[in-house]
């Protein structure tokens, strides 16, 4: 059976494919657990939900030595680094440990990092939630932690969010040109994959397309590690202006009580240094520079 390297329009169909098939599945057991538990629990076990799913689907296809559907779909099959051998089940374990419960750990535990970064009190709750045990190493390493500290941290956290979510965006740009490996759990475990059937020369014209692409998504990924560095710069002098209001007299109008008509609605607590916007409304200072700063980094995400 003539065998030849997989191209880029295969390996592209075959994961949408797959996430296609994944996404019902999902979608499917998010509906029998909503029926069976309720909202409150299925928005709180959505995430595990998602990967059990996964690991459903990989362990029945994968792992088990099959084809998944998408592989089976454009005819392609999975092989080790030496491109003789079908990978090992070892390996083949390592590429759904990297491809499913990486990514899910990576998320989970930086967004508990970053809730106990940016809490105020400890949470009072008792109840098993999913992580509960490494939430409460987090809890107490957390705070160990200075105010300084932990403030220091959550930009950090942060950054390395989006760093990860670049990083991806870079790993694809890069299959674009050079092809090989559509996702990193795959390129991790050195699971490459090998056509069946019609092994004739890939038309040069697709190719030249798929490295325009690549070119033109690091050319935006570029643009985009651009707004990112002039609004921390930007997130940078608006935290610097703060800190010379903060040292002003405040004015003898400003009263120093708490009525509702002086306070904050951003921060809800009695304004400081307060600042009008154009359309009249009044903010404390940091908290508007504040708010302004964290919505354009959002639409430079975005």
């Amino acid at each position: 059976m003539p065998l030849g390297p997989a191209n880029q329009p295969q390996l592209i169909r075959s994961s949408q494919k797959d996430e296609y098939y994944q996404t019902n599945l999902t979608n499917n057991a998010n509906e029998l657990f909503h029926t069976l538990a309720g909202s409150r629990r299925w928005l709180q076990w959505r995430k595990e939900i998602e990967l059990l799913s996964d690991l459903t689907y990989y362990v029945l296809t994968t792992l088990s030595g099959y084809q998944t559907l998408g592989e089976e779909y454009v005819s392609i099959i999975q092989v080790d680094p030496s491109k003789r051998r079908i990978p090992s089940r070892m390996r083949r374990t390592a590429l759904i440990f990297f491809h499913t419960f990486v990514p899910y750990l990576l998320d989970k535990v930086l967004i508990c990092i970053e809730n106990e970064l940016e809490a105020e009190a400890p949470p009072t709750s008792r109840t098993w939630r999913p992580l509960s045990h490494v939430r409460l190493w987090m809890q107490r390493a957390v705070g160990m932690l200075s105010e300084s500290q932990r403030k220091a941290l959550v930009p950090l956290v942060f950054a390395l969010q989006q760093g990860i979510t670049l990083l991806y965006r870079l790993h694809v740009a890069l299959f674009y040109i050079t092809g090989g490996f559509y996702h990193i759990g795959k390129r991790a475990a050195g699971v490459s994959y090998l056509r069946v059937g019609n092994v004739s020369g890939d038309d040069p014209r697709i190719s030249n397309s798929y490295r325009l692409l690549g070119a033109l998504s690091l050319l935006q990924l570029g643009i985009t590690l651009t707004l990112q560095f002039n609004n921390l710069r930007q997130t940078q002098r608006a935290r610097h202006e703060w800190k010379q209001h903060r040292n002003l007299i405040p004015s003898h109008q400003v009263s120093q009580s708490s009525s509702r008509s002086s306070r904050c609605i951003l921060c809800l607590e009695e304004r400081r240094n307060t600042s009008s916007t154009p359309c009249g409304h009044l903010f404390c200072w940091e908290c508007i520079t504040e708010w302004c700063n964290t919505k354009a980094r959002l639409l430079y995400i975005t």
